[in-house]
């Protein structure tokens, strides 16, 4: 689905694009899709050479899913002496939190298309365990504990 998007950025960044065909939800579940990005980014960053790339210009990038995947790959990495320092991660509309789905964004954008806020916590929920048994009680906040969402809330919030 991404090929021709690939192409172009790696073309018109004279840059080498690598894209990860890992496995999706909600056949595979959590963390299947983390450990095949976190693997192929290891690979290619212990074999840079054989790519000829500048280890100093290595950028992880995703969206949606892959977004995530791109930010904990990046947080994995971020403390390895034993790889090349990653030089930016790129997240484009990144599904990063899943404690609070009645924040502003989701509310102003209840309605938007593509991602509908129901669709959005529906998918968080196959990612991590392939049912959306659960989806009512995601969508009114229930499903995190109180003193959870007290000890986030000064990442996740409104303010």
């Amino acid at each position: 689905t991404h090929e021709e998007l690939c192409r172009f950025i790696a073309r018109e960044s004279d840059s080498v694009v690598v894209s990860v065909g890992y496995r999706l939800a909600p056949e595979h579940k959590y963390p299947a899709a983390y450990e095949d990005c976190l693997s192929a980014t290891q690979h290619f960053l212990q074999h840079l050479q054989h790519y000829a790339v500048d280890p100093a210009r290595v950028t992880v990038c995703g969206d949606s899913a892959g977004g995530n995947l791109a930010a904990a790959v990046s947080q994995t990495l971020a403390g390895r002496s034993d790889l090349p320092r990653l030089r930016a991660q790129i997240l484009i509309y990144p599904g990063l939190q899943a404690l609070d789905f009645n924040l502003p964004s989701y509310q102003q954008n209840r309605g938007v298309p593509l991602l509908f806020r129901e669709r959005a916590a529906f998918y968080m929920l196959q990612y991590l365990n392939g049912n959306a048994i659960k989806l009512e009680e995601v969508l009114d906040g229930s499903h995190i504990p109180v003193d959870v969402k007290l000890k986030y809330k000064k990442w996740v919030s409104p303010d």
